[in-house]
């Protein structure tokens, strides 16, 4: 019985297990979006579960349950607390943009004269109310597209769920079982760009977590202060859409900007024009404040890369990919230069760099 393969029928499997794997990839495409937001979610997480599992005398799988638990309970009461608050900000919004709308249904009925010419825009714009009364009858005829993308999504929440609690039990085992499959002369250089990717990831992911906190709170006190209309939302928006940099904060800067020039302050007595260029003006200067001083701070040198890739692959990510794709992109091209830079050295038969040995040998797995 012959005991190994031939090199030409290894590299035939080899193919074709490449092949099926691209092809489950392709098959399976909508439910990569839900494991890597778990994944993310996960590796948030993991420090915690480390820490306490070397300073309590539980495992690690209970340790994961109680971290678990805890933070799904937390995410319930602070969603209790804060949704109210929400929703009747949204309702504000909701009846602002009603009013901004038929306003500008207004102001694009009547003709403007300009050399002689009598211009009118009434028909460039669809009768609103009767596009909002229609939506509203046909409510009842999607209530079963309605029914079934809740229920898609539910499955989606429960994937990334189940995804973030298995990571965070197994991780150190299958983190392991990675390493061993891996030949034994190129497991500590393995490890080695681990470590490295790793700290790239943590240092990206949790400097996000930590801008999207300040500047919320950051562009929601200012919005109080000088009185928009929706200002908690706003503000909130703010700091979720920092995720995206530039482009994000610029997009809630947009609305802001619209309240306030069809709504103005709720306290300010200036003309509905010099309000809005007041929060234009205070954007502007938080906003650099955020990028000079803020950003820099927290990210410190976590990743590596000129601010001129970031923004274009952040560009393209949204344009390709989405929201996801942007949150993702500078840590992935992060990652792919330390492979990158890897394999240069191997091709060279170079040494790799010394602050990169010194970091894998002195870093924990």
């Amino acid at each position: 019985m012959k005991t190994h393969w031939d090199l030409s029928f290894r590299y035939w499997v080899l193919s074709v297990l490449t092949i099926l794997f691209i092809g489950l990839l392709w098959w399976a495409r909508e439910l990569i979006g839900p494991l890597v937001i778990g994944a993310l979610l996960a590796f948030l997480l993991n420090p915690a579960i480390e820490f306490l599992s070397h300073h309590t005398r539980l495992s690690r799988a209970w340790v994961a349950t109680i971290v678990f638990v805890a933070g799904v309970g937390g995410v319930v009461a602070l969603s209790a607390l804060l949704v109210p608050v929400l929703i009747d900000e949204i309702q504000i919004l909701f009846v602002d943009f009603q009013n901004i709308l038929a306003r500008l249904q207004v102001m694009l009925s009547q003709p403007v004269v300009f050399l002689n010419w009598e211009l009118s825009f009434e028909y460039l714009i669809p009768d609103l109310a009767r596009l909002l009364s229609e939506s509203i009858t046909t409510l009842p005829e999607n209530a079963f597209l309605l029914l079934e993308a809740t229920s898609k999504n539910l499955i989606w929440s429960l994937v990334i769920l189940a995804t973030v609690y298995y990571l965070l039990r197994d991780w150190l085992r299958l983190r392991n079982w990675c390493f061993q499959a891996i030949p034994e002369a190129y497991q500590a250089d393995a490890r080695q760009i681990y470590v490295e990717i790793r700290r790239i990831w943590q240092g990206y992911l949790r400097g996000n977590l930590a801008l999207m906190l300040v500047t919320g709170t950051m562009f929601s006190l200012a919005w109080l202060l000088i009185g928009v209309p929706g200002a908690l939302i706003i503000g909130l928006i703010t700091g979720l859409l920092t995720i995206i940099p530039d482009l994000g904060p610029a997009i809630a800067a947009v609305l802001a900007i619209i309240v306030a020039l069809f709504e103005g302050s709720t306290y300010l007595q200036i003309s509905n024009f010099w309000f809005a260029a007041l929060v234009a003006g205070v954007y502007l200067i938080l906003i650099n404040i955020k990028n000079i001083w803020i950003r820099p701070r927290i990210f410190a040198r976590s990743v590596h890369m000129h601010d001129g890739i970031v923004f274009i692959a952040i560009m393209a990510a949204v344009v390709l990919q989405g929201i996801l794709g942007a949150l993702v992109v500078v840590p992935v091209l992060a990652s792919a230069g330390v492979l990158g830079r890897y394999v240069y050295h191997q091709l060279l038969g170079s040494p790799p760099r010394a602050s990169d040995e010194e970091e894998g040998e002195n870093s924990p797995d």
